[in-house]
């Protein structure tokens, strides 16, 4: 896909939207409470289930910690269950976790309050790399994200008003995204063009525990 038309597609993801203070420890405790901190510090690695398959992917605090924090309280709130990609551009990213199917229409997800843009310090948006949609405002993103299923370099910082933040990358389960890639699209009679024909549903994204 050339520059010009990754510019137009780009124009479709942003018009769509894409602590606790700790107590001081005893000297006695002092083994366990470093336990703990190793444990708090290990990134987290979800797993999303949809109805092409099972995608693993692990978050990445260490660059964007508000980002993960966001999207973490969504998936704790079982907020994602149901929902679906409802944009895939093959050879660009497939986009999800905004609407649900209500009766065969597209319903609109309530969200958190937006968060801020931490483009600026996160890793590029390369294939199989998740980030945060998010409107023409840079510190607009809430509950939707997308998986660049390409290096897509126009949309790093400071492109596009500020880029846009990758917060966690595939792990396993690369081929479901290549399955949701390339599956038909069309656009519907609101207006919402790269639909999948064929709903794909989220069913649910959990935390994996840790072995």
């Amino acid at each position: 896909m050339n520059s010009i038309a990754k510019l137009t597609l780009i124009g479709f993801l942003t018009s769509f939207s894409f602590a606790q203070e700790p107590a001081k420890p005893k000297v006695e405790e002092k083994k366990e409470v470093v336990k703990e901190v190793k444990k708090e510090t290990q990134e987290v690695t979800v797993l999303m289930s949809t109805s092409l398959g099972d995608i693993h992917i692990q978050l990445d605090s260490k660059f964007a910690p508000v980002t993960v924090e966001n999207f973490l309280k969504y998936v704790d709130a079982k907020h994602y269950e149901g929902s679906i990609f409802h944009r895939v551009i093959d050879g660009f990213m497939i986009q999800g976790g905004g609407f649900k199917m209500d009766s065969g229409n597209f319903k609109k997800s309530k969200t958190r309050p937006s968060i801020k843009n931490e483009s600026e310090s996160t890793p590029a948006n390369k294939i199989g790399t998740i980030a945060m949609a998010r409107t023409s405002d840079p510190n607009s993103a809430t509950n939707q994200f997308f998986i660049n299923v390409a290096d897509n370099d126009a949309l790093n910082y400071p492109n596009n008003g500020g880029g846009y933040a990758t917060f966690g990358k595939v792990v396993k389960g690369m081929e479901v995204v290549n399955k949701i890639k390339a599956v038909e699209t069309g656009t519907r009679s609101n207006g919402m063009r790269n639909v999948p024909v064929e709903t794909i549903t989220i069913k649910s994204i959990s935390r994996v525990k840790a072995k």
